[in-house]
């Protein structure tokens, strides 16, 4: 087995067996409450201008995302799971844009299995790989999108840990504290910032049990996310 961990959100990474990509703040996080609320699916668009012709070609899908963290005009969510876990998504198609995890997880689409997460699902998605997978025969890229931000990198090396416990460990308070004083949340905790909320990241330093991992079916002719049941 080798597991190595990158950095970024540009560049297409080496192909490996298995990809698992991160956005803790706030991509993969957003999109773990959306499945918990109900979401079919969530199309992966590079630009703003994919997600708006999407739109225009079938009106009944939903927008979700952001440009450098901040919302965009016209997309029915931004990127806060605060407020999407209020938010019944039943049944629905979700179109997500964003800086990092999705950008990143598009530039993995040659890996066999491609997975995202945030640290919400963060052991689920470790656990399933260790499950299903012949790990020890298998080369795996976990990646941390933020190019910089420990936020994402402190959950590659928690679920690292978990999938080979050979590797250095990271525990869950280790990863939430990292997490929270992460240069990448600093914003959410200064008031004068209104478009940025410290629910947020409470919510993204939350690890919750749920039934379910988030694959990225490469094959489809947008890509997108599929809720894929832990048995």
């Amino acid at each position: 087995m080798g597991i190595q961990i990158l950095r970024g959100r540009n560049e297409a990474n080496k192909r490996a067996n298995i990809t698992i990509v991160i956005d803790v703040i706030r991509a993969f996080t957003v999109a773990h409450y959306a499945f918990m609320k109900g979401a079919r699916r969530i199309y992966l668009v590079e630009t703003v201008e994919e997600a708006f012709q999407l739109k225009k070609n079938n009106p009944s899908l939903l927008l979700a995302g952001e440009v450098d963290g901040y919302p965009i005009e016209g997309f029915e969510f931004d990127n806060s799971p605060f407020r999407m876990k209020d938010h019944n998504v039943s049944g629905e198609t979700i179109v997500q844009r964003t800086t990092n995890g999705v950008r990143a997880t598009l530039n993995c689409l040659n890996s066999d299995h491609l997975f995202v997460t945030g640290f919400s699902n963060a052991r689920s998605t470790a656990e399933f790989i260790q499950t299903n997978y012949m790990v020890e025969d298998l080369d795996i890229n976990i990646v941390a999108s933020h190019p910089s931000g420990d936020d994402d990198y402190a959950c590659a090396e928690y679920i690292q840990h978990i999938i080979d416990e050979n590797t250095e460990k990271v525990t869950e308070d280790e990863v939430k504290r990292r997490i929270i004083e992460s240069d990448a949340a600093r914003k959410f905790f200064n008031e004068n910032n209104i478009a940025f909320i410290k629910e947020d990241i409470l919510h993204c330093a939350k690890e919750l049990t749920t039934d379910f991992v988030m694959k990225v079916n490469s094959a489809s002719t947008i890509p997108m996310i599929e809720r894929v049941q832990v048995c």
